[in-house]
Parts: structure tokens; C-alpha cells; sequence
């Protein structure tokens, strides 16, 4: 069983190969090469009541191995089972089984060339035995959640249950499973309230990276469940790359892996400025030289591209979207399920007007990582170029949820703000956009929105004063017709439109 856990770590869950294991002692028949008897029948019925990956014995076996082996057991009591006449007395092992002679002679379990991560079972802190479900399934959900990563090298959950009800020391949890970092959280429940807290841990030093408390109503268990399995997902993504890029950057240049170029890279892009992106971009760059056939080196260059396009920042932003296009094509013939290439790609499509198309490639994305904050907001703002406006505010505001905290949330709140205005909720979109503008002074995109915002609210003073400041930013002079007709094939033009006309910006 521990040979077999260790070799189902790599492996996806759906296609993990488990065994319930019987161990019963009796008596025999041997007939034609065959063994027949109760004491198969009994190892047989044992065998269906383990857990996958478990072991389950009968009295009989336990009573061989109770005092000879450093093995805890759980008492199942008697078992009826299928074709055994009297009941059967069944224990189950409980805990991690005991280092193998082989492990102790090769020591440690050595890191995956990747980042790593084991979530030990969340805590019922109420103490009620009802609620154990809800941690249990909890716990489940957040390693599949994090399984769809698949940069990020995540323990079973059959090895990581072994540690459930047991005081633990991440460090020694992370020295069992030989990974990085440990997820570990509870719940408590009171009346029809339920908390659930997380925290990551990078286990070697016990440095907590990441802490997070969601109070929630208890109204449907599964869709509190999956809301903050979704959270916890998304919150935990963002940290797991910035704490793996500043690992990387400790490095020599010259031992930085493919992967380590495109972490560092990750970790620029978000922090969204030009001299970031053009760093980023240099890296990528490097890692596709290195590795041509590596798909999330294309995907991010993809997004960096993208974006530096879209603030001006390349000589013609028509190529350079083109180019993120083509990265984003070749990340998909590399792995088709890669989730930002699919996103990008999405992007792409729906900004050339091809919206039916873009939103199912943005649709893909979002089933690939179903937590990808950043792949929500794209996904809102095309929901806006293609008309479907009250659904576009809906997920703009999911990336908000997901990622209070994200380094892109300037760019979620400019997004949000976007689809507010595109609906016509014109109060509502101002101050999101007011954020975006704080903590990004700089992006020509902000400006714009935000005098159309100004105008549709009769804020003259503001949409001149800001219009001023975005003429001297990068790219062409801000017009009604630049604006026509960067937008004509966008519905939301119109509405973008008439509020910068009310603002008073030139017809150009």
C-alpha cells in the first residue's frame, strides 16, 4: 500500500490505481491450483470493508500482529457480510503505516521537481460528530481543486487521511510526503453559521504564507462547500507563485530551471507594470529557447504579450496581439488544457469580434481551473463585448470573491467596473474604477472608462481633469472616434461611447 500511494502521486486522481486489502488467518482448500474455504470468504468480505489504499483484518490476524508490529488499529466491531454465517470481528489500520525498510535506508522522500503541497484533513472543531461530513468533504474538494494545477505536485488524499484526528508537526508531515508546503485549516459550526479557516504553511520553516477565515450562512451545505473550496483555491494559487518566485530568484542563473524562469515570470506579470512585463517577457522568451515543447512557458508569454499590447506598450498593438494569439495557439497544441493559453486564446478571439467562439474557449478555461479568478474576469469583460451584460457583472464580481487579494485586483475592479458600466449601473461602476485608477496611475484603459463613467454622471470637472492626465499617458490621444472604433465590434460601444461624448472629449 505505500508503494502503491508513492507511485499514485503523479498520477491524475481519476486514474489512480487503489487496492482494498483482506488479511484474514484460517483454514484452506486447495483444489485444482485454487484455494477455496471460509478463511478466503472471510479475507474476501474483509477486503470489500477497507477503505481504498486501507487494510482491514480479521480478529484472528489481529491477534498475530497487535503486539508484534508498531501498527495502530481501529475497532470496527462485528460485521455481518455476505455468505459468512456469524458476525466477523474487523479491524482497520488507522495512521500512516510505519517507514519500510527501504525508506530508512534511503532517508527522506526527496522533493518533485515542482512545487509541492500535502492538505492534512480539516479539524471539526465543534466537536459534533454530524459536522465531520462537512470537514471531511471540505478537504476533499480543496485537493481536487488544487490537483487541476498541474504545476503544483499534490499528496492523495487517501496518504494525507492518515493523518486525520492526530496532533501533527508540518514539518514531519512534510519530511512523510516530501513536499514544500502544508495546507492545514477547520471548521466550527454554530447554530446556522459555519467558519472554515485555512492557513499555508512553507514546512521546512514553519513560515505561515497564507491565512484566511470565511464566516458563512449554513443554508446549503454543498454550495457553502463549494464556494469556499473555490476560494481557498484561488487564494492559495496566487501566494504558491510569488512564494515560489522569490525561491527561484535566490538562485543562480545559471541552475534555473524551465519552470523556475516561468514562475519568476508569473510573479512579474502580476504586479502589472511595463518594466515588469518586459522583464517577464525576456524570461519567458528564455524558457521557450530552452524548452520549445513546454506549454505553460507559451501560455504565460501569451498573457504577457497580450497585455503589453493592450497598454501600448509594443510598436503596433494589432501584431502584438496577433503574436499572443500565436503563443497561445502553440500552448494548446502542446497541452489542450492548458487554462491560461485557453484564456488568452479566448481573449483574442472575442476581441476580434468573434464572440461566440472566444467565450467557448474562456468557457474551457474556467472547466479546466473552475477557481482561476484572473480567467473569471476575462471572461465577465467578454461577456460585455458580446452584450450579456448582467452575466458579464456576475462573474467580474466572482473574481472579486475568489481574490480579494490578488495582485491583479486593480485590474478585477477595472473589469467589474467595465461590465457596471456596460449595464448601466453607472454610480455603481464609479468607484470601482476609482480604485483600479489608484493602484495603477498609468494604464490609458482606466481613463478612458472612467471619464465615460464621469460623463454619464455629470462629473465635467473630473472627466477634464482626468482627460488631460490620459493624453499624456502612452498611446494615441483619447477620442469619440479612436474610441468608436477601437470598440465597434464590442455591444457595449455605444453605452462607452455616449459617456464620453457627455464628458466632452473631442469627436477627433
Amino acid at each position: 500500500q505505500q508503494a502503491l500511494s508513492q507511485a499514485n502521486q503523479d498520477t491524475p486522481e481519476e486514474h489512480r490505481l487503489q487496492f482494498r486489502i483482506g488479511v484474514h488467518v484460517g483454514d484452506v482448500m486447495v483444489r485444482c491450483g485454487d484455494l477455496l474455504g471460509d478463511g478466503i470468504n472471510i479475507a474476501a468480505r474483509l477486503q470489500g470493508l477497507a477503505d481504498p489504499g486501507g487494510i482491514c483484518v480479521s480478529e484472528a490476524a489481529y491477534g498475530y500482529v497487535r503486539k508484534t508490529l508498531s501498527l495502530s488499529f481501529a475497532d470496527l466491531g462485528p460485521q455481518s457480510v455476505k455468505n459468512i454465517h456469524e458476525p466477523i470481528r474487523a479491524y482497520t489500520l488507522k495512521g500512516p503505516l510505519p517507514p519500510t525498510t527501504m525508506a530508512e535506508q534511503v532517508g527522506p522522500i526527496p522533493l518533485p521537481d515542482k512545487p509541492s503541497i500535502a492538505v492534512l484533513p480539516f479539524t471539526n472543531m465543534g466537536g459534533d460528530p454530524e459536522q465531520e461530513y462537512f470537514a471531511d468533504g471540505m478537504t476533499e474538494d480543496i485537493i481536487t481543486g488544487l490537483s487541476r494545477l498541474k504545476w503544483l505536485f499534490v499528496i492523495a488524499r487517501n496518504s494525507t487521511f492518515n493523518y486525520k484526528s492526530r496532533a501533527v508537526d508540518v514539518r514531519q508531515v512534510a519530511q512523510d510526503f516530501g513536499v514544500r508546503y502544508v495546507l492545514e485549516g477547520s471548521i466550527r459550526v454554530s447554530g446556522n453559521r459555519i467558519r472554515v479557516t485555512g492557513q499555508l504553511i512553507e514546512a521546512a520553516s514553519g513560515r505561515h504564507i497564507w491565512a484566511e477565515r470565511y464566516d458563512r450562512q449554513l443554508d446549503d451545505v454543498f454550495a457553502v462547500q463549494d464556494e469556499i473550496t473555490a476560494s481557498v483555491v484561488a487564494a492559495i494559487e496566487p501566494h504558491l507563485y510569488a512564494e515560489e518566485g522569490a525561491r527561484v530568484a535566490s538562485q543562480p542563473p545559471e541552475n534555473i530551471s524551465t519552470w523556475g524562469l516561468v514562475v519568476r515570470a508569473i510573479g512579474l506579470i502580476s504586479k502589472l507594470g511595463r518594466q515588469e512585463n518586459e522583464e517577464a517577457r525576456s524570461l519567458l522568451e528564455r524558457a521557450t529557447a530552452m524548452e520549445p515543447t513546454y506549454a505553460k512557458a507559451h501560455a504565460i508569454l501569451s498573457w504577457a504579450v497580450w497585455w503589453a499590447a493592450f497598454n501600448y506598450w509594443l510598436p503596433d498593438e494589432r501584431e502584438g496581439v496577433e503574436e499572443a494569439q500565436r503563443h497561445a495557439e502553440q500552448a494548446l497544441v502542446l497541452d489542450a488544457s492548458e487554462p491560461w493559453a485557453r484564456m488568452v486564446l479566448g481573449l483574442c478571439l472575442t476581441s476580434d469580434g468573434h464572440h461566440d467562439r472566444g467565450l467557448h474557449e474562456l468557457e474551457a478555461a474556467l472547466r479546466v481551473n473552475p477557481s482561476f479568478a484572473l480567467a473569471h474576469t476575462i471572461y465577465g469583460w467578454a461577456l460585455s463585448w458580446a452584450g450579456k451584460f448582467n452575466e458579464a457583472v456576475v462573474e467580474t464580481q466572482t473574481a472579486l470573491r475568489l481574490s480579494p487579494a490578488d495582485t491583479f485586483l486593480s485590474f478585477y475592479e477595472f473589469s467589474h467596473g467595465s461590465a457596471l458600466l456596460a449595464a448601466r449601473r453607472f454610480e455603481d461602476a464609479l468607484p470601482c474604477i476609482r480604485k483600479a485608477i489608484v493602484a495603477f496611475p498609468d494604464f490609458p484603459a482606466h481613463y478612458a472608462l472612467l471619464i465615460s463613467c464621469c460623463g454619464h454622471l455629470g462629473l465635467r470637472d473630473e472627466a477634464k481633469m482626468l482627460l488631460a492626465h490620459r493624453n499624456s499617458l502612452a498611446g494615441p490621444p483619447l477620442t469619440v472616434s479612436l474610441n468608436r472604433h477601437q470598440m465597434h465590434k464590442f455591444a457595449h460601444g455605444p453605452v462607452f461611447a455616449e459617456g464620453l461624448i457627455k464628458a466632452g472629449v473631442p469627436e477627433g
